[in-house]
């Protein structure tokens, strides 16, 4: 059996499902493995596993509502969408945000603009200049 590797990341979530739920909408993947404490998404070019933060470790975790941004991370993890204006109200309806065109800049063929998920982890989205 042959199995084709594809990039990705792991995010780890306090709420796996709700977290799961987000990156399943807002990037258009498919959940293609569930278990308890992971799941993995999936399209045809990358692979996004969300993973449970061990129960002992999320307790001490405080996610405000709405999500403060953790944005001293060493890294931000940026994603190829269809349209980033289209996407605005869906991440917003599952506890993300998306920045304001306002806040958006443009560079090598592309317009991007940050956001965050329903727990605060920066993201950047991408699309493609028309």
């Amino acid at each position: 059996m042959s199995i084709a590797l594809k990039p990705g990341a792991v995010v780890f979530a306090k709420d796996l499902q709700r977290v799961a739920r987000f990156y399943e909408r807002v990037l258009a993947l498919a959940v293609v493995h569930a278990e308890v404490d992971h799941v993995v998404l999936e399209s045809a070019l990358q692979q996004i596993v969300i993973h449970a933060i061990p129960g002992p470790i999320a307790a001490g975790i405080h996610i405000t509502v709405p999500p403060e941004r953790r944005e001293d991370t060493a890294l931000k993890l940026f994603f190829a969408v269809d349209s980033i204006d289209a996407l605005r109200s869906t991440a917003a309806a599952l506890g993300g945000q998306i920045d304001p065109p306002a806040r958006a800049w443009q560079a090598r063929g592309f317009r991007a603009v940050d956001g965050h998920d329903p727990e605060g982890n920066v993201l950047q989205f991408r699309e493609l200049l028309r």
